[in-house]
């Protein structure tokens, strides 16, 4: 697969989101293989640092007070508390890659999307599915993460995020066996809203 060349139409944001467990990082992976020239953010973030999680690769991990400290620093384009821990999209990241001709990707839960979204009205708002509400459960069992209470809260949050799919931009099914079709129907969707900006 090839995806677009070195920017020519202005650069834009990217906002993929979707419920906790659809593929968002596995999307995102295969994403960077294939198109070196997007800037991907590393979110920042208090929550513990799962078995091969990398620091700056996969999130930025910060301590409690040290997301605060960045916080009223207003070092983040958004925010928010998610099961407990907190996380932000560093700003300056956004920013700087923009202004460098870069197309932005973030990847944000549905609260995150929706604040951006009220700053960045003109970003690409794209949600991720998954084909069923079984298969969702069985990726969140497969990778065994969270506690049986913290499985429950996670899926309870699932069905009420596939509900504020309807305001995004674009909603995009990641298949259970397929990471090609998915991140092609993205790369689609963005050469589509470019050519829209161009």
């Amino acid at each position: 697969m090839n995806t677009s060349p070195r920017n020519i139409s202005p650069p834009i944001l990217v906002v993929i989101s979707g419920p906790s467990g659809v593929g968002k990082d596995a999307v995102l992976e295969r994403m960077k293989s294939y198109s070196p020239d997007f800037h991907f953010t590393v979110t920042a973030t208090t929550r513990p640092k799962r078995i091969g999680e990398l620091e700056g690769r996969d999130y930025i991990f910060l301590s409690k007070v040290e997301f605060t400290k960045k916080l009223q620093n207003n070092e983040f384009l958004e925010s928010a508390k998610v099961y407990n821990n907190y996380y932000g999209v560093p700003k300056e990241q956004v920013t700087q890659s923009l202004a460098d001709g870069r197309d932005v990707v973030i990847k944000i839960d549905v609260q995150g999307a929706k604040t951006i979204k009220e700053q960045e009205p003109n970003g690409l708002f794209i949600f991720l599915t998954p084909p069923s509400m079984v298969s969702l459960e069985k990726r969140l069992r497969f990778r065994m993460t969270e506690s049986k209470e913290a499985l429950a809260l996670r899926l309870a949050t699932a069905k009420s995020e596939m509900k504020e799919s309807k305001w995004f931009d674009f909603v995009i099914e990641n298949p259970d066996d397929d990471l090609d079709q998915a991140v092609n129907k993205i790369t689609e969707a963005i050469k589509k809203k470019k050519s829209i900006s161009n």
